[in-house]
């Protein structure tokens, strides 16, 4: 009886997890907001190489989902390839970002990271 109740309670447990394990494209969206706050006012490599695994794994959930302004068109559509390649963008420069700050140059890593906002605003512009 013990182990059934323990097996019952620990699926509840996992299917009460899962909403929060598949983050929708607004959910990736909130990460990258706040981590990239993080990025810009840490002084802490730590902190800072956090945060910036944080925006990667984000943006590489983003390249699975699109946004609603795209919603109907094709995987293969133009539309859909451009959004996947600002995201492209921003992962090449997470990853520029990170080698800076595995290196121990936070200040070269919080500059790289400027170049995110340039990013985010040219990306919004045509998709949000």
């Amino acid at each position: 009886m013990r182990k059934h109740v323990i097996a019952m309670l620990a699926v509840s447990l996992l299917c009460a997890s899962s909403p929060v394990l598949a983050k929708d494209l607004a959910g990736d969206m909130d990460v990258l907001k706040g981590a990239y706050r993080t990025v810009m006012k840490t002084s802490d490599a730590t902190e800072l190489k956090k945060a910036l695994t944080d925006m990667r794994a984000a943006a590489v959930d983003s390249k699975s989902k699109t946004p609603d302004s795209l919603d109907g068109k094709a995987p293969d559509s133009p539309e859909v390839k451009d959004y996947q390649a600002g995201l492209d963008t921003l992962i090449g420069q997470i990853d520029a970002s990170m080698k800076l700050a595995q290196a121990g140059d936070i200040a070269g890593a919080k500059a790289e990271a400027k170049k995110f906002a340039d990013t985010r605003d040219a990306n919004h512009k045509k998709f949000r």
